[in-house]
């Protein structure tokens, strides 16, 4: 899997997909973040804005291959570990984007609430930020991962079932990516910080979920997630 994951990491970095994602992700932070802004207000924007990048990123590892080199990658490893790997690809892309976006809003916001009264501690909220970017970068991959191949291969479909649902995983109730991001934001009006820790593993479950769903097709399926292979 190791020799996998670096495979795919590889393409993705030479291929150059991952710049319009990227830089929609930077275009979204200078737009809702500024310096001297509360520090948690900030963190929530930077992890709401992930989720969407996240599931743009799953879409572009998990097409990135030619038909002919995914099936010579499929039949050396299997079409669930290549499919996998891909996830896993995309997944790191988004964790380290965020990590380092985290990092910089930390420093250039105001450890304070949204009153500008109360001091918020920068390590705890920092922390908090990151959590909740993993929260968005998990629920991202569910998404990204069961809005394209294998069970959507239409662009149209695909692009619109992944904008819905990363808009949907933001503001529905109950939506770990929405109690996490909403979490700063409250925090943020008394001074407290919240790490969203239930709203991690209900996450992670959802994307080791969407994961295996989408795996399990591309064995059922063959290596290009259409019909069954022979």
């Amino acid at each position: 899997m190791t020799a996998l994951f670096g495979y795919q990491a590889a393409l993705l970095l030479r291929s150059q997909r991952w710049l319009p994602p990227v830089l929609l992700y930077a275009i979204t932070l200078a737009v809702g973040v500024q310096g001297g802004r509360p520090v948690l207000d900030s963190l929530g924007w930077t992890a709401a804005a992930l989720l969407p990048v996240t599931a743009w990123l799953v879409r572009v590892c998990a097409t990135q291959e030619p038909p002919a080199a995914r099936a010579v990658t499929a039949a050396a490893a299997g079409p669930p570990r290549a499919h996998l790997s891909a996830l896993l690809a995309a997944v790191a892309c988004a964790g380290v984007l965020g990590a380092a976006a985290t990092g910089v809003v930390a420093l250039i916001s105001d450890a304070r609430s949204a009153d500008h009264r109360v001091v918020v501690p920068l390590l705890p909220a920092a922390a908090a930020g990151l959590l909740a970017c993993a929260v968005s970068v998990l629920v991202g991959a569910a998404v990204g991962a069961l809005c394209t191949r294998p069970l959507l291969h239409a662009r149209g479909w695909s692009l619109l079932a992944t904008a819905t649902a990363a808009l949907l995983a933001l503001v529905t109730t109950g939506s770990p990516a929405q109690h996490a991001v909403s979490g700063l934001v409250a925090g943020s009006r008394t001074g407290a910080v919240h790490l969203p820790v239930t709203a991690l593993a209900a996450a992670a479950l959802i994307a080791a979920a969407a994961a295996a769903i989408a795996c399990l097709l591309c064995s059922l399926r063959g290596a290009d997630g259409g019909a069954a292979s022979a």
